[in-house]
Order: structure tokens, then C-alpha cells, then sequence
């Protein structure tokens, strides 16, 4: 399945029904007066997330939206029908901006959360509503209001609890796929994943934690460089760091500067997200020329974060690195915490 994690659509809720004139005919009634009635309301424009969706591809193709138009009123006081709403169905994680302007209108985060984009026409008024001491047989009404027309940008921002960044190659879908039972593609070559991979990791209370694989991020990311200035919104949700670096790289401490440096100039917080290292492809490395014991105490007093030695292949070092990534979401998790970020 392609993802799509931006579009562009445009909404229109639906015209309000025209109010109408007539008059009461019955045989024995000689003075009827008018029975116009009113015009339907038109049918507003809604987005509701959807659970079972996870990408914006609906929209590629399919850009605009119309609600169902209001019916004219009918003699003998009947009011029009009311449009339906039309109901469009985007992934949870979706912040939906008038293009326009740039305002943010809504975010659909929860599973069923519903945002009215565009309200439908009210109805015109029939000639019955005109009715007065002054005027006995009025004989005009009103048009339906037309309905809301607007251009919404959707921008999907991935829903997980913990965000895999690094560079290239630092191991990133090899660590998701030994997690979970995501299986994103994964090769011996730069930016092999152009898209963000979801994978569902089990606590050992049986709970599941939704882990993210963000696309490598380079030098210069933030600015538009490579793939990373267009998924480091997705790290944006996630509430804990787990920076993969590459253990057979050159300089390691370089690398760690490279990804912290890009957070930084992204902003939004990023950079004071509770994170920790891992020195990744542990078992690639010859232990008698590298001392990665050693890397990891630099890299610990560089980032006063948490570093642990794993390899996604083997095996090793990846429990006691998810133990600390359980203990940080309880502490995020406990109330005093909870009322400090709200």
C-alpha cells in the first residue's frame, strides 16, 4: 500500500432548499392565505477518524466533496428534507488546516472524533412566514442559502508512543522487524525506507506500545534535505526517543550530532523528548579494534541520555533497552506527570 501522508481536497455543503409560494385551495376555506413552505437546511461536510485507516491515499485522486443540496419546500406549510451530511473518513492522527489561511481546524485524534469542515445552507423561508397584518396574501420567499465551500489541507501525523530516528542504515527497520511483526523492506543501502513503518511491541503486562521506524534523517534534514524534512512530523506525536546509531560507523559521535542537530532546528520540542541511545550492529563489530564500551560512556556524558549496546540480529541488549523505554512511559504516564503536560 503507497502512504500518502499529506492532501490537499476541497468541501462543499449543500445549499439550502428555497422556500416557495402558494396558498391554501380547499373548497370551503374562501380566505385560505399562504401555506409556503420552507426550505430544507443543506447537508453540512464532516471528518471522522477512522481506526482502520492509515494513510491518505483515498484522497490522492479524489479531491473534491459535495454535500446533498436541501429540497424546496412544499405547499400546505410542508417543510423541505435536510440535505445529508456527507461523512469523510480519515486516519486517526490527521490535522486537518484551511489551506487558505493556514489555520488549524481541527486534530482527529481519537478513534469516531468528528469535525464539522463546512456548515450546510440554511433554507429559504416560504411565503407562510410573511404572513402579517399588514400583508394577508404575501407572495414572495426566500432562496436557500448556499452551503460553506473550503479548501482543507490534511496532514497525517503518525500515532506512537515511541519514535526509532538515526541515520541511514543505523538499523532502524531491522530493530521494528525483531520488535514486532512489522515487516518493512530492508536492504544494504541508503534510505531504504521512504515510508514510516508501524509495529506493535508487547510489554510483558501483555499491553501493546506502537513503535514508529522514521525515515533516515541527514545533515540539513530540517531545511527540506533528503527524505527527513518530510517525516520528522511524524516524530512530533511520539512521547519517547529511541536514537539508533550505527556501532561500525567512523565516528559515532558525529552521527549522534548530525540527528541532534536536526531536531534542534526542527523545533516543536523534539529535542526535549525523553530519549535514549543504542549503539546498533553490535555483532558487526570487531570488538579488538573498537571499545564500544567505551563509545557508550562518550556518548553518555555528550547526552546525559541512557545508551545500551544492542544488535537487532542477535538479539542482545534489546531487553534491557525495552525495560528502561517501559519505565519512562510509566513515568510519563503517572498523574502528577500527566497534569504538568496538559
Amino acid at each position: 500500500m503507497q502512504f500518502i501522508d499529506q492532501a490537499k481536497i476541497e468541501v462543499e455543503a449543500g445549499k439550502g432548499g428555497d422556500g416557495i409560494v402558494a396558498f391554501r385551495r380547499e373548497k370551503y376555506v374562501p380566505a385560505g392565505g399562504p401555506a409556503g413552505g420552507n426550505g430544507g437546511k443543506g447537508g453540512s461536510v464532516l471528518l471522522v477518524a477512522a481506526q482502520n485507516l492509515q494513510t491518505l491515499l483515498d484522497f490522492r485522486y479524489n479531491h473534491r466533496f459535495q454535500a446533498e443540496n436541501g429540497s424546496r419546500g412544499g405547499p400546505n406549510n410542508c417543510t423541505g428534507a435536510n440535505g445529508k451530511d456527507l461523512i469523510i473518513e480519515v486516519p486517526c492522527g490527521t490535522v486537518v488546516y484551511n489551506a487558505e489561511t493556514d489555520e488549524i481546524l481541527g486534530d482527529l485524534v481519537e478513534p469516531g472524533q468528528t469535525l464539522v469542515v463546512a456548515l450546510g445552507g440554511k433554507g429559504g423561508l416560504g411565503n407562510k412566514y410573511f404572513l402579517s397584518n399588514r400583508n394577508r396574501a404575501p407572495e414572495y420567499a426566500l432562496p436557500g442559502l448556499p452551503g460553506e465551500i473550503k479548501s482543507l489541507r490534511l496532514e497525517l501525523k503518525l500515532l506512537a508512543e515511541v519514535g526509532i530516528i538515526g541515520l541511514p542504515n543505523a538499523g532502524k527497520s531491522t530493530l521494528i522487524s525483531a520488535l514486532s511483526a512489522a515487516r518493512p523492506k530492508i536492504a544494504d543501502y541508503p534510505f531504504t525506507t521512504l515510508i514510516p513503518n508501524l509495529g506493535v511491541v508487547r510489554k510483558p503486562s501483555g499491553d501493546g506500545t506502537v513503535f514508529a521506524d522514521i525515515p533516515g534523517l541527514i545533515e540539513g534534514a530540517s531545511q527540506g534535505a533528503g527524505l527527513g524534512h518530510d517525516f520528522l512530523r511524524h516524530i512530533e506525536r511520539t512521547r519517547v526517543l529511541l536514537h539508533l546509531i550505527d556501532a561500525t560507523s567512523d565516528d559515532v559521535v558525529a552521527d549522534y550530532n548530525t540527528i541532534q542537530e536536526e531536531l534542534q532546528a526542527y523545533g516543536r520540542g523534539l529535542v526535549e523528548r525523553p530519549q535514549l541511545l543504542a549503539l546498533s550492529k553490535i555483532d558487526a563489530v570487531d570488538r579488538e579494534t573498537k571499545d564500544l564500551e567505551a563509545l557508550a560512556t562518550q556518548l553518555n556524558h555528550l547526552s546525559y541520555s541512557p545508551v545500551f549496546l544492542i544488535s537487532a540480529v542477535t538479539g542482545a541488549g534489546l531487553e534491557p533497552m525495552l525495560q528502561h523505554v517501559w519505565s519512562i512511559l510509566e513515568q510519563l504516564n503517572a498523574p502528577e506527570v500527566s497534569e504538568r503536560m496538559l
